[in-house]
């Protein structure tokens, strides 16, 4: 299992949200470079790299944090938040991320979202699955809608999808532990998909059931940034 720690991004700044409430913003760092290169230097690889400013304009924003973490570690990054348009799109490739994450547009514009998956493949795009008892929400988790989960994510599948993000809202930034029956209920329905975790995770004992479990990965914020897991331990995990 893939160890994906994570940087939210508000005006340039490395912050964590609660259950994606803009106004329960702690900022952690100033730099977010300094965050990524100790995720770098623990032994880990890869990174989730969250435009928060860009998930409210509905357009990228903070391409600019993204230039300097790709040009300047050897992260393994994907990046979503505002990615709506073919040429959001455009600039986050070129400013080097890996992979992108598309949540709402998948939801908004399943077509324009399902042309991605065809012109740039499937292990570059990721579909971004957020939930809340179960149902998709969209627009930073403001709306809801009656779409169940394991549905959404069937549907991305026979277009082509490999990789999701699941994130269970109620869950995210709470320390609380992730859900992890959601998780053993999608993949019992779509056993091949490759499946990431985010929101919950408040310890090594959590990540280790999650590899259990058969999950591709799991991403992991608030539990670093209030030190309830280590890097030196999340790096034993990548490297037993």
């Amino acid at each position: 299992m893939r160890i994906i720690p994570a940087i939210d991004i508000i005006e340039g700044k490395c912050v964590r949200l609660s259950k994606g409430d803009y106004n329960t913003k702690k900022i952690y760092n100033e730099d977010p470079l300094e965050v990524a290169l100790q995720f770098e230097d623990a032994g880990l690889q890869y990174l989730h790299l969250v435009d928060l400013d860009g998930a409210k304009a509905k357009h990228i924003v903070n391409w600019k944090v993204l230039e300097k973490l790709a040009t300047k570690t050897q992260l393994q990054i994907d990046f979503g938040g505002g990615i709506k348009a073919d040429e959001d799109l455009k600039v986050a490739f070129e400013s080097g991320a890996k992979q992108i994450t598309g949540g709402s547009i998948a939801v908004k514009e399943p077509v324009k979202f399902t042309s991605w998956i065809t012109a740039y493949g499937a292990d570059k795009i990721i579909l971004g699955a957020d939930a809340l008892d179960g149902k998709i929400a969209v627009s930073g988790w403001q709306e809801s809608t009656n779409e169940g989960i394991e549905d959404f994510i069937s549907e991305y599948v026979s277009k082509g999808i490999d990789y999701v993000i699941a994130t269970d809202i109620s869950k995210d930034g709470m320390l609380e532990g992730p859900s992890f029956e959601l998780y053993s209920s999608i993949l019992e329905k779509i056993p091949d998909l490759k499946l990431i975790t985010s929101g919950g995770v408040s310890s090594i004992d959590d990540l280790v059931k999650l590899k259990e479990q058969g999950l591709e990965g799991a991403i992991v914020g608030k539990a670093i940034y209030e030190k309830r897991v280590t890097l030196k331990e999340l790096g034993e995990l990548t490297h037993p």
